[in-house]
């Protein structure tokens, strides 16, 4: 794909989507009611969304990749993809849980049942996708660093595309509660590239796409930080 500052914003558009946009969705699934439509759309990101991790792979080379960067992107994928679909399932019980709950059906909350479940949901899933998440980053930043300068950066549609993916990394990262994960990724990426590959910035778009993401990222969760004084989720300080 020639226009790579094109493909970051498909990237980061899709990415919304699916992580953010989803949750409008969560009205019974026709088919099978005790799933919502939005577990049932969900199904699809990792269809949609590690093909065009792939193809950034492959345009961050001139050169077809080597096998060993194949296999880490392979077992990258593999910790997205686990991360996702434990979430997708531990989060549509978890649900159905707290639904029963509150409208007094049934009410399992204080069992076992229900804290593994959350456990599930809310802590092992989120930090295996996002160990992904942050991995497939850095494996695309090192392919894209090592290239030869050859395509012009596209700053309208490659700023955009960091700006809304930046913003949704904070989402996730302070909703998934992986802060202490992302939070110090996102600064050292930023450092990394402002001080050693700013000048690579204008011939390199996906560098550029990852470099501004990071750096929304981490500038939204340190300001986040010190306005509470913390990394609230959003559900605790009455934002969602």
């Amino acid at each position: 794909m020639k226009n790579k500052s094109l493909l970051t914003l498909i990237f980061a558009i899709l990415s919304i989507v699916f992580f953010l946009l989803l949750i409008f969705f969560r009205t019974p699934f026709t088919l099978y009611p005790l799933m919502s439509n939005q577990d049932a759309l969900d199904l699809l990101t990792p269809l949609v969304l590690i093909p065009i991790y792939w193809l950034m792979f492959r345009e961050t080379s001139r050169e077809s990749s080597g096998l060993f960067e194949e296999i880490i992107f392979m077992l990258l994928a593999v910790f997205w993809i686990s991360g996702q679909g434990m979430h997708l399932a531990a989060n549509s019980i978890n649900n159905l849980i707290e639904s029963l709950a509150r409208t007094h059906v049934l009410d399992i909350k204080p069992t076992d049942i229900y804290q593994l479940t959350y456990f599930m949901d809310e802590h092992l899933s989120h930090y295996i996708w996002h160990i992904g998440i942050i991995g497939l980053a850095a494996l695309l930043i090192y392919r894209d660093w090592r290239r030869s300068a050859d395509t012009p950066t596209r700053w309208w549609s490659t700023v955009l595309a960091g700006l809304l993916y930046g913003f949704l990394l904070f989402c996730i990262f302070l909703e998934g509660q992986t802060v202490m994960l992302g939070l110090p990724f996102c600064i050292l990426i930023s450092l990394v590239v402002l001080i050693w590959g700013r000048k690579q910035l204008a011939q390199k778009p996906i560098l550029a796409f990852f470099f501004t993401a990071f750096l929304v990222a981490a500038l939204f969760l340190v300001g986040w930080g010190l306005y509470w004084g913390g990394f609230p989720q959003f559900s605790d300080v009455g934002l969602i």
